[in-house]
């Protein structure tokens, strides 16, 4: 009962309709936030900022008492600064632990003087090697030397020194003059090299024993923040506030905000506008996808992507474009709508290509052309496009951008009597940069945001069609029969995608990559077992066999993972048995447990899933599963191809493996009409040939004779 809410919740954010309607509100809100801000790079007034010169004598036009947060701020700040750190009182202890580090350091020293069983240069040496303490040399001949008595002593006042100094508060500026101070504090009445003995055991057991407290300087600057009462401040009428030629300083800027003499005033036209735009294009985008419900941006990843570039684009223009005469045939619009007719496809591209080119140009001085600038040069661009299978589509997709801008700049620049040649040629040339930048921009955005997103582009999925391909070789050298399965079970999966509308190359490119795992394993697949050869599945208990199986599929994502293959194609691996039983193996087992059918755990025989989740994975676990079939029991008829197809069909549907995908039942039917004309061109009956029986003589005639004759005849002769 507790997971209802939850699940009712995530069902409602995977709604399709929900998810356009959450991108229309982000999209909507942003732009409309980016219309009414002033984003441009070169405004149409000339603002007063910061650190400027300012270009006239400025009065106040009233009088006006405000409180400043300049001066407040100032203010604060001198009060925060005659806050002295705080430090905590000294940590007994810190001093107890340095006391301890000590006795175990002499004790060690002591343990090196004692040891009967070292040389004096291996004594020297290790006392050399100790880590928080550096000795000398002639140090540590010294230590070496003394006797028992004399070295008691040091350490005695070795311990009396850090004592001493410990004792004292010492904070973290303050311990190099406390380990300064350590000669000074040792009795008179050791000796010069005892001293510095005693110096170097002591001094580096001297830390801080009181620490800086963060929490309490900090309380104590709020503290004094707080008390500092807000700073007004008074201006009259006529009174200068800033001089021609002052430099703006904030305080002369927060007056000149109080005043409203920055930037003009807005009115609610300035806001009304853009939000009847909004709300127009907004009406466009959802009548729109009412009329066209479907849609491949159904997940939040995409939503995010598309609406994040969709406001990129804006805000980009909206900063370069305005009040420039080249920078708006320069800026490369048209790159939005190639990026996601390539990564969803080109309906979606367009319609938002469309709304994004009205939104950019909106309130420029040349509004209506540069509308149509950027809405024709996007719009040719992806009808050019297309699915960007080539690279050479996207530099056609570039001339095209090119042209089309140039057509549109002839058009409406094109004036008589004030003709403007350099001028012309100039935006002309920006025209065909716009296309190339345009292009170009889509080509790496593509590759980039499909990683990102974890789908695969067109150039992508034929790059991993190539025989050439790395893993196709890998499996084509190791699993010939796997290869050639999968080859088969992609033609079938290719058809069928093209028949009910899937992804016609993704469901092939899936197939083709579906087994790689076996080439890990050849041998214990039957389509790469020689005939004659026993089969290593004899040699099994059913448990291990159906074990070595299933690990196809784990294998083929460990391959697919190390060769970099996309998420998408990984999926089709994972899928293309979803949860199913490997039937053989659980049917031995049932066999050899006597058909006590409860002492057999039925998880050991089963694929560790998951089920198909897409209408392209879907459609290769049917293909699989007929192909597979059929090349077992190479059906004689168009009827017993129908047959075995639909029993294929039937079981995956009782099994439930198609309930997660989007298949409907006249997916299926015509699926299934797919599987049995492209199965009976495949399994067609071949033409046996005669065998020729050349003449013993040159009179006798040459005889055809038939397999079954030329048997009869070999084993006559033998």
């Amino acid at each position: 009962m507790s997971l209802l809410p939850y699940q009712g919740l995530k069902h409602f954010f995977s709604n399709r309709v929900v998810s356009r309607i959450i991108l229309l509100l982000l999209a909507a809100v942003l732009s409309y936030a980016a219309l009414i801000f002033p984003l441009a790079l070169r405004p149409s007034y000339l603002p007063i900022t910061v650190g400027n010169v300012a270009p006239q004598d400025i009065q106040a036009p009233s009088s006006l008492t405000y409180i400043s947060e300049i001066q407040t701020e100032a203010a604060r700040k001198d009060a925060e600064r005659s806050i002295a750190p705080i430090y905590l009182p000294a940590d007994p202890a810190i001093a107890r632990q340095k006391m301890d580090d000590l006795r175990k350091t002499m004790g060690y020293i002591t343990s090196i003087r004692m040891d009967q069983y070292a040389t004096r240069e291996q004594k020297s040496a290790d006392l050399q090697a100790l880590k928080n303490v550096k000795f000398e040399a002639n140090e540590t001949s010294s230590i070496l030397d003394l006797s028992d008595e004399r070295w008691d002593s040091i350490q005695q006042e070795a311990l009396r020194v850090l004592e001493e100094v410990m004792r004292t508060t010492i904070r973290t500026d303050q311990i190099y003059e406390a380990r300064q101070s350590v000669p000074s504090r040792i009795s008179l009445a050791f000796s010069p090299a005892s001293n510095t003995i005693i110096s170097r055991l002591v001094e580096p057991h001297i830390e801080a024993n009181s620490q800086f407290s963060e929490d309490r300087t900090r309380a104590s600057v709020e503290q004094a923040r707080n008390a500092v009462q807000p700073v007004s401040r008074s201006l009259l009428s006529g009174e200068i506030i800033v001089r021609r030629g002052q430099i703006v300083t904030p305080l002369i800027f927060e007056t000149l905000e109080k005043f409203d003499l920055v930037k003009p005033k807005s009115g609610y036209t300035n806001y009304l506008a853009p939000a009847a735009l909004i709300a127009i294009i907004a009406a466009f985008i959802v009548f729109y996808f009412i009329r066209r419900p479907i849609s491949p941006i159904n997940n939040w990843q995409g939503l995010l992507l598309v609406a994040g570039l969709f406001i990129i684009f804006l805000v980009l223009a909206r900063f370069i474009v305005p009040n420039r005469t080249v920078f708006p045939y320069l800026f490369p619009m048209a790159a939005f709508g190639l990026t996601i007719s390539c990564l969803f496809n080109f309906e979606v591209g367009l319609i938002l290509s469309l709304a994004l080119s009205i939104v950019a140009s909106f309130g420029l001085s040349s509004t209506f052309d540069i509308t149509l600038y950027y809405a024709l040069t996007s719009i040719i661009g992806i009808l050019i496009l297309g699915k960007g299978m080539r690279i050479s589509n996207f530099l056609y997709a570039a001339a095209g951008i090119g042209m089309t801008g140039c057509a549109i700049i002839i058009a409406y620049r094109l004036s008589p009597g004030s003709l403007d040649l350099i001028g012309l040629a100039t935006l002309l040339g920006s025209a065909f940069i716009n296309g190339l930048a345009s292009a170009s921009l889509a080509l790496l955005f593509q590759y980039f945001f499909s990683q990102l997103l974890g789908t695969t582009t067109a150039l992508q999925l034929l790059d991993l069609s190539r025989p050439d391909h790395p893993v196709m070789q890998f499996m084509l050298r190791n699993a010939p029969g796997s290869y050639q399965h999968s080859l088969q079970v992609a033609n079938l999966a290719e058809q069928a995608a093209e028949a009910i509308g899937a992804d016609v190359l993704l469901t092939r490119v899936g197939a083709l990559y579906h087994d790689i795992g076996k080439a890990a394993n050849p041998q214990f697949f039957i389509e790469n077992q020689v005939t004659g050869k026993s089969n290593p599945h004899d040699d099994l208990t059913p448990e291990v066999s159906s074990a070595t199986i299933i690990r196809h599929v784990s294998d083929g994502i460990q391959i697919a993972r190390k060769n970099h293959l996309p998420p998408r194609i990984i999926d089709f691996i994972k899928e293309h048995h979803g949860t199913l039983l490997t039937r053989y193996q659980y049917a031995r087992a049932i066999q050899e447990s006597a058909g006590q059918i409860e002492q057999v755990n039925i998880e050991q025989f089963r694929y560790p899933g998951p089920r198909p989740c897409s209408r392209e994975t879907a459609l290769l676990m049917l293909a699989d599963g007929c192909e597979a079939r059929a090349r077992a029991e190479l059906p004689r008829s168009e009827v017993e191809l129908r047959s075995l197809v639909k029993k294929v069909f039937d079981y995956l549907q009782q099994e439930g493996q198609l309930d997660q995908t989007s298949l409907t039942l006249r997916d299926l039917n015509v699926a299934s009409d797919s599987f049995v004309s492209t199965l009976r061109n495949s399994y067609h009956p071949r033409i046996i040939y005669p065998e020729i029986k050349p003449p013993s003589s040159p009179t006798e005639p040459i005889i055809f004779l038939t397999p079954q004759e030329k048997f009869d005849l070999d084993n006559k002769s033998k």
